[in-house]
């Protein structure tokens, strides 16, 4: 979507306080404004859409019990070393058996 504001300015914003019950994201990210709108559809108890500037912008509220935040350690050189080559080996067996004739 074409909104004239420059993508430094999308910013995706999560607010809340310790008292309250609901959390709101306001986000031009498109990913995620997809993702909210489909829980807001499954879970219309727990999760709203509550504003939409039509400049790109969807704002939604959810139930503080339904939100979290997952941070994750980086991988190791070892790890993304075996990862690479675990992939690597897949994807050529996948070429081969691509090229295979049916009998």
């Amino acid at each position: 979507m074409i909104t004239g504001i420059k993508k430094k300015n999308k910013l995706t914003e999560i607010w809340f306080d310790e008292t309250g019950s609901a959390v709101n994201i306001r986000t031009y990210n498109t990913d995620l404004k997809n993702r909210l709108a489909a829980y807001a559809v499954k879970y219309p108890a727990h999760c709203r859409l509550t504003d939409d500037d039509e400049c790109g912008c969807l704002t939604f509220e959810i139930d503080r019990r339904r939100f979290s935040v997952r941070l994750t350690a980086p991988y190791s050189e070892d790890r993304r070393r075996k990862a690479k080559e675990t992939m690597t080996a897949v994807n050529q067996q996948r070429q081969k058996d691509s090229f295979k004739k049916p009998l």
